[in-house]
């Protein structure tokens, strides 16, 4: 619900819990009054306008205290008569909060007030809810903990020392395979030296051979 509430000849659309500046009024900080003229009250679908002020509608607000205004210049300057005329001028205003508006009985204050203990109740049961579903949660981890222990890290324990013990079994078989490998490579390369310097060995005897065989061929074709 809004009202729209004339004063100090300005017009403004207030609600409840509104705060806003009017002009100076004579009246003292932490009072309340009221708002005789109420030109508009709405409500949902439904709205009242005045003609001018709307019958049986009131709006009442609470005096918070007093302030001033933006200082606002005003020059006149008339020319060839040597007149400048500089003023400024601070509006004195009052802070109100509208606490409430009334139209045929129905309070927009007792609304507002309504919706806010139906908002606690709301966020009251939905914190309740999470307050059993956490307790729920826990109650059942409680029983799964104690009906299945643990085992998972036994196992991972198990494995692990078995792995270990693999891996310490493997260790001496992979360095006799590396010795033997080793072995076996000096071999080959022995036995592959060995038969190069044999083969060294035989060839200038053979050049030899064949060297002395030739001079025989050579006498035999001249006897013939």
């Amino acid at each position: 619900m809004y009202a729209v509430i004339e004063t100090g000849g300005k017009q403004y659309r207030v609600e409840v819990g509104t705060e806003l500046e009017v002009e100076l009024l004579d009246v003292e900080a932490g009072a309340s009054m009221k708002f005789d003229r109420v030109l508009l009250v709405a409500d949902g679908e439904t709205a009242a306008i005045g003609r001018p002020v709307v019958a049986n509608a009131e709006v009442e607000a609470t005096v918070i205290g007093r302030d001033r205004g933006p200082k606002t210049i005003a020059f006149k300057y008339r020319p060839k008569a040597r007149s400048r005329v500089k003023k400024g001028h601070r509006q004195e205003l009052t802070l109100l909060r509208i606490s409430d508006i009334v139209l045929d009985g129905h309070s927009a204050a007792a609304d507002v007030k309504a919706a806010e203990e139906a908002t606690k109740k709301d966020r009251a049961k939905l914190e309740e809810a999470a307050r059993r579903q956490a307790a729920a949660d826990a109650e059942l981890a409680a029983k799964l903990a104690a009906e299945k222990p643990v085992k998972a890290p036994a196992k991972a324990s198990a494995a692990k020392s078995a792995a270990a013990k693999q891996a310490t079994a493997e260790k001496p078989a992979k360095a006799s395979t590396a010795k033997a490998a080793a072995a076996q490579t000096s071999k080959t390369v022995s036995a592959s030296k060995a038969k190069a310097d044999t083969a060294a060995a035989e060839k200038p005897a053979a050049k030899k051979t064949t060297t002395a065989k030739a001079p025989a061929k050579r006498t035999t074709k001249k006897e013939s």
